[in-house]
């Protein structure tokens, strides 16, 4: 099912009355609203496939290889889990993500997702380092306050590591504090997905809060912004759009006949008579 009008002006019309706050860093600013995800995947195309009276949603891609699972009932850390299937040249993969996970961040996951595989692709840590983040010896990267983390797990006949991000209070005695939200990504996970949310994990651009938006951390810094709701609205539309064009852009791509000269076809003796 496409994304409606009617979906879309829900959406207008709760931020369109919210007066934003810029909200730093974002690994705390909260889980925000969840159509920065299905809004997206909609517009990509995915299909909605759960009870429409159920708080659970359930988006299938067009290829029906990948599945996303958004559950705000759940009895485990994990809210988002989305997963892909086997294909005959490439191996299935999971990634879940907690209930506190910025929806912004997993959006911008989403996006690499429907897009086309970058040729080239910064190595993670570098990423973390240009953000300013401490990275360590064993392949661990930490945030400038100390309280997100990344962390690599090499498993026995795996190449790529795992990745487990995790969001943790401040510990004591060189024990860790209480977990606040992680995200994890088993070793086939593709790595521009990987590097997606990282990214976007780490950019020192605030995300946008309501006043009354629950936040992952009472440290959360909270100012005025000088964006306007409209422009939040705005800027959520033109995204949608953008990610339309891509997708048609794609199907155009892909429909094109083949270039490849005919295979010439050897002349046949003329029939006698």
């Amino acid at each position: 099912m496409p994304l409606s009008e009617r979906q879309l002006a829900a959406f207008s019309d709760k931020h369109a009355w919210q007066i934003p706050f810029d909200t730093t860093p974002r690994h705390l600013a909260g889980p925000g609203d969840a159509r920065h995800v299905t809004h997206g995947l909609a517009a990509a195309g995915w299909t909605h496939t759960s009870d429409p009276l159920s708080p659970e949603i359930v988006l299938h891609s067009p290829d029906h290889r990948h599945t996303l699972r958004f559950d705000p009932q759940s009895a485990t850390w994990a809210w988002w889990r989305l997963r892909a299937e086997p294909t005959g040249t490439e191996p299935g993969w999971y990634a879940e993500f907690g209930e506190l996970v910025p929806a912004e961040i997993i959006g911008h996951l989403a996006d690499a997702l429907i897009g086309p595989v970058p040729v080239d692709q910064t190595d993670v840590l570098q990423v973390l380092r240009e953000a300013s983040w401490a990275t360590g010896e064993q392949g661990t990267a930490h945030s400038p306050d100390g309280m997100c983390r990344l962390k690599p797990r090499y498993l026995d006949g795996h190449a790529a590591p795992s990745w487990r991000v995790e969001t943790r209070e401040h510990g004591h005695g060189g024990y860790d504090g209480p977990l606040i939200w992680y995200a994890s990504f088993d070793s086939h996970t593709p790595s521009h997905l990987v590097n997606a949310f990282v990214t976007a994990l780490a950019d020192p651009t605030p995300l946008q809060r309501a006043m009354g938006d629950r936040t992952a951390h009472y440290t959360a810094v909270k100012s005025p912004s000088p964006l306007r709701p409209e422009q939040i609205v705005k800027a959520h539309t033109d995204r949608l759009k953008t990610i339309r064009a891509t997708v048609r852009a794609s199907h155009r791509q892909n429909s094109k006949p083949s270039t490849s000269p005919a295979t010439p076809t050897a002349a046949r003796p003329a029939a006698r008579r």
